[in-house]
């Protein structure tokens, strides 16, 4: 019979000639081989294919199958190692062929400059990594979050550094939690519509000329700051006050 649909163009299918001594009993057997995951095995017992993970898992490495319920005698079992193609390594070099990642084509990765990685999107390169340094060729940005107003306000500012929040009373801003030195981070802090809202800064912040600074007052204005953090403290690049936001 032909085959049918696309070829596989990676992956090997390897029958592992597998045998054992079944008495209903034994539950693992020696694969000849060594594999990483149950999913690379194509396991058939009595014409039925099994489920890896639940009908049979790997043991001692990945150098034996064990099978959740024994075999018994007069069962017929068959093992195909699957590698490359599905759930296997695939150790192979592209030396700098372009590997397309979309249906129309204009979407790939490639690696056709010595020391550089080329990140194409619509057909043009729109970031380059190389051993010297990364470029965006188009504009970079983190997503601007919105902390949770509260009594202490927390900031995350692995998942949101950039960041505003809206205060509904006098606050306090809790330390920055998972930074990474040298990591540069923004907060707006926006008075509600009431305003003359104050906010007492952790001791993390550290601020020009070790001073806290008062807030704006205005209803709906904003104040704007940036901290690098050093490994130990937020200390403040800059600030903006009194914005009007819209």
């Amino acid at each position: 019979m032909a085959y049918i649909g696309q070829s596989i163009k990676n992956g090997t299918f390897t029958d592992l000639g597998f045998t054992g001594t079944f008495n209903s009993s034994t539950t693992d057997f020696n694969l000849g081989t060594q594999v990483g995951s149950a999913a690379q095995l194509l396991v058939s017992k009595n014409g039925v294919i099994q489920r890896p993970g639940t009908d049979y898992t790997l043991a001692t490495g990945g150098t034996q199958i064990s099978f959740t319920t024994a075999p018994a005698s007069g069962d017929s079992i068959f093992i195909v190692e699957i590698s490359g193609a599905v759930g296997g390594p695939m150790n192979t070099d592209i030396n700098g062929a372009e590997f397309i990642l979309d249906v129309d084509g204009d979407s790939s990765i490639t690696a056709d400059t010595d020391d550089q990685i080329d990140f194409k999107a619509g057909g043009t390169d729109r970031f380059v990594l190389s051993s010297a340094n990364a470029k965006f060729n188009v504009g970079a940005y983190n997503a601007e979050a919105t902390l949770t107003d509260a009594s202490t306000i927390a900031w995350d500012v692995s998942t949101s550094p950039v960041a505003k929040v809206t205060l509904g009373a006098n606050r306090t801003l809790g330390a920055g939690t998972n930074a990474q030195t040298g990591q540069f981070v923004s907060l707006l802090i926006i008075q509600d519509g009431t305003g003359s809202r104050t906010v007492t800064f952790n001791a993390a912040y550290e601020f020009t000329e070790d001073t806290a600074p008062t807030l704006t007052t205005t209803a709906a204005k904003g104040d704007l700051f940036v901290f690098r953090y050093n490994g130990s403290k937020f200390l403040e690049v800059g600030r903006n006050l009194n914005l009007t936001l819209s």
